[in-house]
């Protein structure tokens, strides 16, 4: 039991080579386990934390807590400091950035006028779609059948674009069509 932890990374780092999991069989060989009964204990304990499911065909699949990862207490951008030994809080990013699968989309930041709201080419903004939008949000909107990124903001009674890059000029359209609120951003160095 004390072995769940390796286990259960195995069979991540399986699953994210491979975006399936393996067959029971194949788990005794991957995480070291000699017998059916010890690999079908490990299955069920892992089952009953939320970490694996059985889908309807009795295949493993990723249960809720299968991509919770572990939240750091913190960390200084300046001088080191000690590092705690305690057991970390977890976070799945999908709940944590996705408030609502069927209304989010992902897109590739392309240009530098928000760099300044720290979203930088190439960047991945987390946008649930929606038509309308709060003054100050950063939005996804459709210009002259184009899309852009930047903060909507009220000025003489009409929203207006504002980019977060002194080099670029706020966008005064005559149409404005909101395709949706950036709820999250995130990069891949």
């Amino acid at each position: 039991m004390a072995d769940d932890g390796q286990y259960l990374a195995k069979l991540r780092d399986y699953y994210a080579r491979h975006r399936v999991l393996p067959s029971y069989a194949s788990i005794g060989a991957l995480v070291g386990l000699n017998s059916k009964a010890s690999v079908a204990e490990m299955v069920m304990r892992l089952k009953a934390e939320g970490f694996l499911e059985s889908s309807p065909d009795r295949r493993l699949k990723p249960g809720k807590r299968f991509f919770e990862r572990p939240i750091a207490e913190s960390v200084r951008a300046g001088l080191p400091s000690p590092a705690a030994d305690t057991a970390p809080e977890t976070l799945t990013i999908d709940e944590y950035l996705v408030p609502r699968p069927s209304r989010s989309v992902l897109i590739t930041v392309k240009g530098d006028s928000m760099i300044d709201a720290g979203i930088h080419p190439g960047d991945v903004v987390v946008v649930e779609r929606r038509h309308t939008a709060r003054e100050s949000d950063i939005v996804v909107a459709i210009v002259e059948n184009e899309f852009t990124v930047k903060r909507l903001m009220k000025e003489g009674g009409r929203y207006v674009l504002k980019p977060e890059n002194k080099a670029y000029e706020t966008l005064r359209p005559k149409e404005l069509e909101i395709f949706g609120v950036v709820v999250g951003s995130f990069r891949k160095y």
